[in-house]
C-alpha cells in the first residue's frame, strides 16, 4: 500500500508491503542500491528515510518504509523523473491530492511514462498551476478517465483475437465478395429492351447504399482494427467511392534528393491513386480515432490541429514535393515499374499531384457531435487552408458524401421515372437472361 505525507518542504512516499514481508526491500537496496515498489516507483538507497530491517519481518505491527519522493516548493510537488522511470522532472500542483492512481493506471501502466514518450523532449512535465506549458487540471483529469481499465483491455484483446481468427475462416469475407453476393441476390434488371435511366440510377443507388452501410459497419468496430487493417479495407472500396480514379498503387518508392544534400534517398508512399488520365495523387488513410483531428485545449482561443493531423499533413506535403521535383525522370521510372498494374495502355504522369487524408471522426458512435461548435469551425478553416493541395476528410465526412450522392441519385431517378413512358409487357414466350 502506498500513501503520501506532505510536509512544508517535502513529500514522503510511505510504502507498506501488503502481500510480502519487508525483508525483500532491504535485500534489493543492499544488493543493487535501488528498489522498485508498488510496480511504479523507483528509489535509490539514499532515498530511504527509515523502515524495518530484514530481521523485523516477524515484528508486529510492521513499520512501513518511508522514501523521499518530492520537493515541495513554488506551489508544486517537484518529483525527480528517475523515481517515475523517465528523464523528465514532474511538477504537480500542490492543490492536488496525491495518491497512487495519479501515477499508475490499470495493469500497472505508468501514466507519466506514456506522457514522456509522447512529449519526447525531456522537458519538465507540469500538471496544473500557472507555469508555462502546464497541462491543465481539467485536461489531466480527462486523461486519467480515458486510460482503459482491466475490463476494457480484456474485451479489446478478445475482440482482436476474434478478428484475427476470423481472417482464417469464411466468416470475414472481402468487400468484393460481399458485394458480388449482394448483387447476385437481386433480380436481374437486364432484358432485351433498351436500358432505361431508372434502372441505371437504381444500380448506382444500390452501390452507394452498400458502400455507406459497409463503412458504417466497419466504424462500429473501429478499435478492433489496426491502421494497416484500415488501409487494406478502404483500398477494397476506394475506387468505387471515388470513380475518377482507376487504379491504386501500394508502397510506391520515390526518390528524395533534398533531405541529404548530394545524396539520393529512397522514400515510400503507402498508397497512391491514379486517375483516368494517368495523373498520380497521394492518399493517406489513418485509423479513425475520435480525437485525432483538432485539439481539445485552446491556443490563443483557437483549436489547432492535433499532432496526428499536423504530422499527416506534413507527410503528405513532403510526398507531393518529392514527386513534383522528380518530374519526367520519375514518370519514366514509375511507368517501367507499374506497367503491368495499370489498366489498358495508361501511362503515369506527375502533374501537380494532390493528396487526400482520411482520418478521425467528428461524430460519436451514437451520432452526437464529437466536436464543439468552435472545433468544427476551426477544422473547416484548417481544411480551407490546404484546399489547393490537400483534401482532409473525416470518416463521417465520407459517410455524409455518400449519403448526399444517394439523395441526389434518388431525386434524379424520380424525375427520370416521370419522364419515361411505362414499360411495355414482355412479348409472350420471351425470356429474360436471368430466366434463361
Amino acid at each position: 500500500m502506498v500513501t503520501f505525507e506532505v510536509n512544508r518542504r517535502s513529500v514522503v512516499l510511505v510504502y507498506e508491503p501488503t502481500f510480502t514481508t519487508p525483508a525483500w526491500v532491504r535485500r534489493e537496496l543492499k544488493s543493487y542500491g535501488k528498489v522498485k515498489v508498488s510496480r511504479g516507483f523507483s528509489f535509490l538507497a539514499e532515498d530511504l528515510i527509515d523502515g524495518p530491517e530484514e530481521d523485523d519481518a516477524d515484528v508486529e505491527p510492521v513499520q512501513p518504509f518511508r522514501f523521499r519522493f518530492a520537493e515541495h516548493s513554488g506551489g508544486y510537488f517537484k518529483i525527480p523523473g528517475r523515481i517515475l522511470g523517465i528523464d523528465n522532472e514532474v511538477w504537480i500542483d500542490e492543490g492536488r491530492w496525491l495518491e497512487r492512481k495519479l501515477f499508475i493506471a490499470e495493469r500497472n501502466v505508468g501514466i507519466f511514462r506514456r506522457i514522456a514518450k509522447v512529449k519526447g523532449d525531456g522537458a519538465t512535465i507540469v500538471v496544473g498551476g500557472n507555469a508555462p506549458g502546464a497541462i491543465s487540471a481539467t485536461s489531466f483529469d480527462e486523461l486519467l478517465r480515458r486510460f482503459p481499465n482491466s475490463i476494457e483491455v480484456d474485451r479489446y484483446a478478445s475482440a482482436r483475437v476474434e478478428v484475427v481468427i476470423g481472417e482464417f475462416f469464411d466468416s470475414m469475407r472481402s468487400a468484393r465478395d460481399a458485394y458480388e453476393t449482394y448483387l447476385s441476390r437481386r433480380r436481374s434488371v437486364v432484358d432485351r429492351r433498351p436500358l432505361r435511366q431508372v434502372e441505371l440510377f437504381q444500380a448506382e443507388i444500390d452501390k452507394y447504399v452498400y458502400l455507406r452501410d459497409l463503412i458504417a459497419k466497419w466504424l462500429e468496430r473501429a478499435t478492433d482494427y489496426s491502421e494497416f487493417d484500415w488501409q487494406r479495407m478502404i483500398i477494397k472500396v476506394i475506387l468505387l467511392i471515388l470513380p475518377k480514379y482507376v487504379a491504386v498503387l501500394e508502397n510506391v518508392e520515390i526518390a528524395d534528393f533534398y533531405s541529404t544534400p548530394g545524396q539520393r534517398r529512397r522514400r515510400y508512399i503507402d498508397l497512391c491513386l491514379v486517375d483516368a488520365g494517368g495523373t498520380i495523387d497521394v492518399i493517406e488513410i489513418k485509423k479513425p480515432f475520435d480525437d485525432a483531428i483538432v485539439s481539445r485545449s485552446l491556443y490563443r482561443d483557437n483549436s489547432i490541429p492535433t499532432r496526428e493531423l499536423a504530422g499527416s499533413i506534413m507527410q503528405a506535403e513532403k510526398y507531393i514535393f518529392h514527386l513534383s521535383k522528380w518530374g519526367v525522370a520519375g514518370e519514366q521510372v514509375l511507368n517501367e515499374r507499374y506497367r503491368g498494374k495499370l489498366p489498358g495502355a495508361l501511362s503515369l504522369r506527375i502533374t501537380n499531384p494532390k493528396a487526400m487524408i482520411i482520418m478521425g471522426r467528428d461524430r460519436k458512435p451514437d451520432g452526437r457531435p464529437a466536436l464543439s461548435d468552435q472545433q468544427t469551425f476551426d477544422l473547416e478553416v484548417i481544411k480551407r487552408k490546404y484546399a489547393n493541395m490537400l483534401d482532409i476528410l473525416t470518416y463521417d465526412d465520407l459517410l455524409r458524401r455518400l449519403s448526399a450522392i444517394i439523395a441526389s441519385l434518388t431525386e434524379r431517378q424520380a424525375e427520370a421515372a416521370l419522364a419515361e413512358p411505362p414499360l411495355s409487357p414482355v412479348p409472350p414466350g420471351a425470356m429474360t437472361p436471368a430466366a434463361r
